[in-house]
């Protein structure tokens, strides 16, 4: 069609009009010498003023209807407006009622419910628009009218469901239909209760065979035929899947639903049997359901996700890094028999939790009330196992001093550890929960028990009491006691015994943490290995305590030999005197220890020996002047011998921490000042007495009747300097005892007891 343009010609009016008056040029004296004309035409003025009149009345009432038509524009407007709403809601309420009546005849005549589950969807979507209009009753009627037939469509896809898959009886042969599946479709509109319905039902009918075949008192119902149980539903899970797997909506899983109900089922029916039987259950026999079943509901974890149980999704674990540490290797990889002494703690790797397994204990959960069986096992396993330590020790003898393993970890100890993370993996496996605080009481019982049938029970025996040395009674010790002197195999054995104990102490921290990550949450404050810690301790104290006691006793020919020497007769200095270095050093395996064992060692050691060197250089007396000097001498290069023991038999260069050198400094120290005052003539004798109490500091009237006796003056020079000295003593402090200071020889047991306690305090913190 050819579209025209349709042009108007120019107007300056809206409607042409003929009248006079509406002309644009209109003149009033023309207009109305045209309506009177002449003179005669006057006559008629009153007849055309009327007509002029009546014109104008009409002109009003036109005016009038005009405006008023106006006026009630509005209102028709309004009205316009209402009833176009009521006509659009008719339209759709009368294409709801067709749909509705269409789906109503489709449902109960054909049975087309892939129809019937697109209309209904529509037709409840547009219901829920109506929801605010429920107060109207046309409305009400279509909701209830909808509800009353989803009722009814949804008991008629229950009855469908019911008559293909009977509760009792078997299968419908034909399988499942393509009614059935569209019939799913509808129900996932209709109520969740009738889609839980449906799931329940058939669930329940697959799953009836299985509750006949495996009845509590069938023989494959017990737990050396568990495995029947696990086998029984993977072949209804393939068999579901080539059968049903297509008649239900993916969303339902009903895969996993079936495989989650059987396992409901299966924990059911166990904790029944295993009431019934508790005193067949076998150790050998739990642990072989266990592991079964933990298997199987490792496969579920695998194949499904556990949608149904909640989110199981869970993120892979990062590697941790490579640990010798029985409690720091991965749990899933080969395990290794050789043990190494662990890091410091900053160098510790961690190993990142395990994930969590969506499935786990679903079964395996009824096995928890009867793991008393495995804890018992367990306990018996221990103690036969510490019983076989024992007797491989007493069979196999010490480590031998002249193998390089001397003062190494102790074999037995790596075996106990390894053993114990075993157990620890799989009762963990088992239950998280009360069980492994029984399985952490054996763990305690055990440790404690190889703490002193091992190695306590195993240190060699000396002279003191049988209640064991303490470091106080150690540097008590009165000379001229005898102590006993250990063999080279029983120094090889102390210091292996000490190296185990340190690595014992370490690892049964870390088994604490690990113990830890393992149990619940709010059973982890029941885990306590402080008490097995401190037996340990207790074990390294003793060992610590031996070494020196030997080390200190080893020096005592040389002080002997010293203090015997006729110091008068020295008439020139020579080299340093042949006792100072016929004391032999520290045994290699002892320089095998940790650093900082070796220090802590050291340092007890120059407690305990420099104040005997220092009483037997009072014994040396009288002695000349070049005797002094030698002595001097020789003190100077026993301290310097002391500083150096830290490095003395290893092949790194050990710098001596700070607290052991000021430990030799200062002792030494004072040994060479009581020389030097010996060294100094007697005469004048106040300048002696004024530089005896300048080098020494000491106040003490029996030191320095030791420095006169060394000196050899006769009583009465001694009874005059003595009186001299005590005349000289500097006022001592306000509130100090007149006796003045005590000497650093003899320490106060107060001073002792401090030092003794920072030396263990030391030693607790390290290890």
């Amino acid at each position: 069609m050819c579209c025209s343009v349709v042009f108007f010609p120019p107007s300056p009016q809206v409607f042409p009009s003929q009248d006079p008056l509406d002309r644009a040029d209109f003149n009033a004296v023309e207009y109305i010498n045209t309506l009177f004309p002449t003179e005669q035409s006057l006559a008629n003025i009153d007849e055309v003023v009327n007509k002029i009149r009546l014109k104008i009345r009409r002109l009003d009432d036109n005016i009038r209807t005009v405006v008023r038509g106006q006026t009630n524009v509005g209102q028709d407007g309004r009205q316009v407006c209402v009833t176009s709403g009521i006509a659009t809601q008719d339209f759709p309420q009368t294409c709801f009622v067709k749909s509705f009546n269409f789906l109503y005849r489709a449902m109960t005549r054909r049975r087309q419910y892939g129809e019937v589950a697109n209309l209904l969807q529509g037709v409840v979507n547009v219901l829920e628009h109506f929801n605010k209009y429920m107060g109207i009753p046309q409305i009400r009627q279509l909701s209830e009218r909808v509800k009353a037939a989803q009722n009814e469509l949804g008991q008629q896809i229950l009855a469908d469901f019911e008559e293909a898959f009977p509760s009792q009886g078997t299968k419908r042969p034909g399988g499942p239909s393509n009614v059935l599946r569209d019939a799913c479709l509808v129900a996932n509109v209709l109520d969740p209760r009738i889609k839980q319905e449906i799931i329940k039902k058939f669930i329940k009918q697959h799953l009836s065979e299985y509750l006949v075949l495996f009845q509590e008192n069938q023989d494959v119902a017990w737990l050396d035929k568990i495995d029947r149980r696990y086998a029984w539903i993977k072949r209804q899970l393939v068999d579901y899947e080539e059968k049903y797997g297509r008649m239900f909506p993916q969303e339902w899983c009903m895969t996993e639903r079936i495989a989650v109900e059987f396992c409901h089922v299966t924990r059911t029916e166990l904790s029944k049997i295993m009431r019934t039987r508790a005193k067949e259950i076998e150790v050998k026999l739990l642990l072989f359901a266990i592991q079964r079943t933990t298997n199987f509901e490792g496969l579920l974890a695998k194949r499904f996700s556990g949608c149904t149980l909640g989110d199981g999704t869970v993120k892979k674990p990062d590697v941790p890094p490579p640990s010798t540490n029985p409690f720091l290797e991965d749990e899933a990889g080969t395990e290794t028999d050789e043990i190494v002494i662990e890091k410091s703690d900053a160098e510790k790797p961690k190993k990142p939790k395990a994930p969590d397994n969506p499935f786990h204990g679903i079964v395996s959960k009824c096995f928890e009330p009867h793991l008393y069986v495995y804890i018992e096992s367990q306990d018996k396993n221990l103690s036969e196992l510490i019983d076989r330590f024992v007797a491989d020790f007493k069979a196999q003898g010490p480590p031998k001093p002249n193998v390089d393993e001397g003062g190494a970890v102790l074999p037995s100890c790596a075996d106990l550890f390894v053993y114990y993370k075993k157990c620890m993996v799989q009762c963990s496996q088992l239950s998280t929960g009360e069980p492994m605080i029984a399985l952490t009481t054996i763990f305690q019982k055990y440790l404690r028990e190889y703490a002193w049938k091992i190695l306590s029970g195993n240190l060699p025996k000396t002279t003191s009491s049988s209640s064991g040395l303490t470091i106080t009674s150690l540097l008590k010790e009165k000379e001229g006691s005898e102590v006993a002197k250990f063999t080279l195999e029983e120094l090889c054995l102390i210091c292996s015994i000490l190296s185990t104990a340190e690595y014992c102490l370490a690892t049964t921290q870390q088994l604490e943490e690990k113990l830890k990550e393992k149990v619940d949450a709010s059973l982890v404050e029941r885990i306590n290995l402080t008490g097995e810690t401190d037996t340990f301790s207790i074990v390294i104290s003793n060992s610590i305590q031996l070494l020196v006691q030997d080390l200190d006793a080893a020096c005592d020919p040389a002080l002997t030999a010293m203090s015997k020497m006729q110091w008068q007769n020295v008439e020139h200095v020579g080299d340093q005197s042949p006792y100072v270095t016929s004391g032999n050093p520290p045994h290699q395996n002892i320089v095998r220890l940790q650093m900082l064992t070796v220090c802590v060692i050291l340092c007890l050691l120059c407690s305990s020996f420099i104040p005997k060197f220092i009483n037997h250089l009072f014994k040396c007396k009288p002695i000349s002047m070049v005797g002094a000097e030698q002595l001097l001498l020789d003190t100077h290069s026993l301290k310097m011998v002391l500083l150096d023991l830290p490095s003395i038999g290893s092949q790194v260069v050990r710098k001596a921490p700070a607290s052991y050198t000021r430990i030799v400094v200062k002792g030494m120290t004072r040994a060479e000042m009581i020389l030097k005052v010996v060294m100094a003539p007697h005469e004048p004798p106040v300048v002696f007495v004024d530089n005896y109490i300048k080098l020494l500091a000491d106040c003490s009237t029996d030191t320095f009747q030791k420095i006169l006796d060394m000196k050899g003056l006769k009583r009465s020079e001694q009874s005059s300097m003595l009186d001299l000295f005590r005349q000289r003593l500097p006022a001592p402090p306000s509130g100090a005892e007149s006796t003045g200071s005590l000497s650093l020889s003899a320490p106060t047991p107060e001073q002792e007891s401090s030092r003794i306690r920072k030396l263990e305090k030391l030693i607790k913190k390290r290890l």
